[in-house]
């Protein structure tokens, strides 16, 4: 009997948490998997929300199970496993029905799927999911790009699964095609960013003020309830002050300092540069992440020019010097992720709402953050502005841009990495230099190229120097 509201294809950790949220909201849902063992231990192990569950042991058994016009949800690896997914379902799908990929997808990948669902079905929506394990399972932020009509079929059920903020769901469709997995890539690379500028804070004051991760974990725990107020700086704070249950050590002090990534970040940092969009946090982020699997090149450098960073003077820097630093940081890095969302609008078509946007990611999501709301509001007040000129962030800016000066010089000074505050500052100063030194640039291209100029006292853009005559 076809009776399930909702299908769920892929029961990993991200799809099953999402499948039991979707039950206990009321909801009934079809789920398979292609291991048919996993499917069985699911339905078992779902306790009182297994009744809203049915579970199916093929693909024909899951499209049957689903009232019409139907939607699936896609939960599999990115790549041809959506491709592959999708071939596989089509012979048993309607043209009107809906498959909705919820996974990292690289967009322009979502955008080709949306096309060919234009063209052949079943319809396709490209959906962006954060949270984790635990937002999957208790609300997520969904950022949802496609049809408006397709979106808005399935709406009812993904703003009750979404994280809540003050009433208000944090889901929201972003435009057609791929904007939503775009969205959640500039997300994604934000998040790099952040947690990267994190780490550069926890390493001045593990490695330059010689604190111990508890103490390191007691300052981002205050650090939370200020301006700072963020998920990452919380589960910082909580993941410093951790002890190792085996052997009683910090848990910090024994974690292999080589970074993960499933490449969301590089790919936002590979799309900036398409869209000639300047996003030097977070690719400076990626950097780091890269630079922190080479393991035994690192060590041979130790070797051969020293033995790492310096200690600092007593007093050369504070928590509070650091939090300052961290609050202009984050200001830097997220006004970057919006001009980059802005960049993307006019090469794909899209009327990407930054305002919503802004609101949909104040829960739920990896890089929430108590900044987000005046954010949103920065945002609805000028659209078109950098986040940084905002009178609210100019404002923070100005009491906090000598913090970010501080720290990064003086950690600099004494051979502590900072890559990411690093150019969070060279930033700053950057976007507040009317007059930069690109003069000297075009004048080289000039000479080598015959590429010419423009000239601060006239108008044109083709003028040359005399090397050219």
């Amino acid at each position: 009997m076809s009776h399930a509201q909702i299908g769920l294809i892929g029961l990993g950790t991200m799809g099953g948490m999402l499948a039991l949220n979707i039950a206990e909201k009321g909801f009934d849902i079809a789920v398979f998997n292609r291991t048919t063992k996993v499917t069985r231990s699911f339905h078992e192990t779902a306790g009182a929300l297994a009744p809203k569950i049915t579970p199916c042991e093929s693909l024909e058994a899951l499209v049957q199970a689903i009232a019409k016009p139907r939607a699936i949800i896609l939960m599999v690896p990115a790549g041809e496993p959506v491709d592959e997914q999708i071939a596989a379902l089509r012979p048993y799908l309607d043209a009107d029905d809906l498959i909705i990929d919820a996974g990292n997808a690289n967009f322009h990948d979502t955008e080709r799927r949306a096309a060919e669902a234009e063209k052949q079905g079943p319809r396709f929506l490209g959906s962006g999911v954060s949270g984790g394990e635990e937002g999957a399972r208790h609300g997520p932020a969904i950022m949802g790009g496609g049809a408006r009509s397709d979106w808005d079929r399935v709406a009812p059920i993904l703003n009750a699964i979404a994280a809540q903020f003050e009433g208000t769901p944090c889901a929201g469709f972003m435009g057609k095609g791929g904007s939503g997995h775009f969205v959640k890539a500039v997300h994604n690379g934000i998040e790099y960013a952040d947690m990267q500028m994190i780490a550069e804070t926890y390493g001045v004051m593990r490695d330059g003020m010689k604190l111990g991760a508890t103490e390191c974990g007691e300052i981002f725990a205050k650090w939370d309830e200020g301006v700072l107020k963020s998920y990452l700086i919380e589960i910082s704070g909580k993941v410093a002050r951790t002890a190792d249950p085996e052997t009683g050590a910090p848990m910090l002090d024994i974690i292999l300092d080589r970074a993960g990534q499933k490449g969301t970040g590089r790919w936002t940092a590979i799309e900036a540069q398409h869209l000639a969009a300047p996003i030097p946090v977070i690719e400076a982020a990626v950097m780091a992440r890269n630079l922190s699997s080479r393991l035994e090149a690192r060590a041979e450098g130790e070797d051969l020019f020293g033995t790492g960073p310096e200690a600092l003077p007593d007093g050369a820097l504070s928590a509070e010097d650091l939090e300052h630093a961290m609050i202009a940081g984050k200001i830097l890095c997220y006004a970057q992720g919006f001009e980059l969302l802005r960049a993307a609008n006019a090469p794909f078509d899209w009327a990407l709402p930054l305002p919503e946007i802004a609101l949909v990611w104040r829960d739920g999501c990896i890089i929430r953050s108590a900044m987000l709301d005046d954010m949103a509001s920065a945002l609805s007040d000028a659209p078109d502005r950098n986040l940084m000129f905002a009178p609210f962030f100019a404002d923070l800016l100005k009491a906090h841009h000598g913090a970010l000066r501080k720290v990064v010089s003086t950690a600099v000074a004494h051979g502590l990495a900072v890559p990411a505050l690093s150019m969070a500052l060279s930033y700053f100063d950057t976007m507040r230099t009317a007059r930069g030194t690109a003069n000297m640039i075009q004048g080289q291209r000039d000479f080598f190229g015959a590429h010419g100029f423009e000239r601060t006292d006239r108008e044109g853009k083709d003028f040359h120097g005399p090397w050219a005559m």
